[in-house]
């Protein structure tokens, strides 16, 4: 949850229940993460023939703003073309990685528009409780599987094989943006929609299987912005 008395990020961790508060903490969502560009360029390609402009780099990273973060079951949306993607959310927190999951909230029709714009719009739901990674060339990334649920129906469901691994994402990112090694929160890329197309609803789950048998889950609704 999000500490409005000292604008704080307070996760646990599942293995102990400590907590972790993230405070001056990058907060990014990462885009265009597949690992076959073909099938990225593809994707591009389908999005601009619906207006939406092409990243001007593969994979693209969107700073959002770290206060839009938040476990909170209940998401406040302003636009009505919203949408969720379950994606698997990196951390680091004193040098530290970790696994979490989250979705990338984001208003459809800005999208159309710019699409950095799009994701800061809404609010970035992450689950509250995330796994320590000590060593990610030890971790079967592949192995992970990941879902969600729009109004009960499913809406995602595969591996994490198609994504960029975490060591080569965030490599991507120092190689272009320098890493000072501060605590970061970032979104990882998402997997297809099973039918093809954005679907606004009002209750979203999200489900990520890791490979030891442990889940990470979060479930949030979107209400109205006054």
């Amino acid at each position: 949850m999000l500490d409005a008395s000292t604008d704080v990020l307070v996760l646990d961790r599942l293995e102990s229940g400590e907590p972790l508060r993230f405070r001056d903490f990058h907060a990014l969502v990462a885009g265009y993460t597949g690992r076959d560009e073909k099938a990225v360029r593809h994707h591009i390609d389908e999005l601009a023939a619906i207006g939406v402009a092409p990243p001007d780099q593969v994979p693209m990273f969107y700073r959002v703003a770290a206060d839009t973060i938040s476990t909170a079951g209940s998401t406040p949306i302003a636009a009505t073309n919203t949408s969720g993607e379950v994606e698997p959310v990196i951390l680091r927190h004193g040098g530290k990685f970790f696994l979490g999951i989250g979705s990338d909230h984001t208003d459809r029709a800005l999208e159309t528009v710019d699409i950095g714009d799009s994701k800061r719009a809404c609010p970035k739901p992450i689950g509250p409780v995330v796994v320590e990674i000590p060593d990610w060339a030890d971790f079967d990334w592949d192995a992970c599987r990941a879902r969600s649920w729009v109004d009960g129906e499913l809406y995602q469901d595969g591996t994490l094989a198609n994504l960029r691994t975490p060591r080569e994402l965030l490599g991507i990112f120092a190689e272009r943006h320098g890493d000072d090694g501060g605590d970061l929160i970032c979104f990882a890329g998402t997997l297809p929609l099973l039918r093809g197309e954005f679907t606004p609803g009002d209750r979203w789950d999200l489900e990520l299987a890791l490979p030891d048998g442990r889940t990470l889950t979060h479930t949030y609704r979107t209400t109205e912005r006054n």
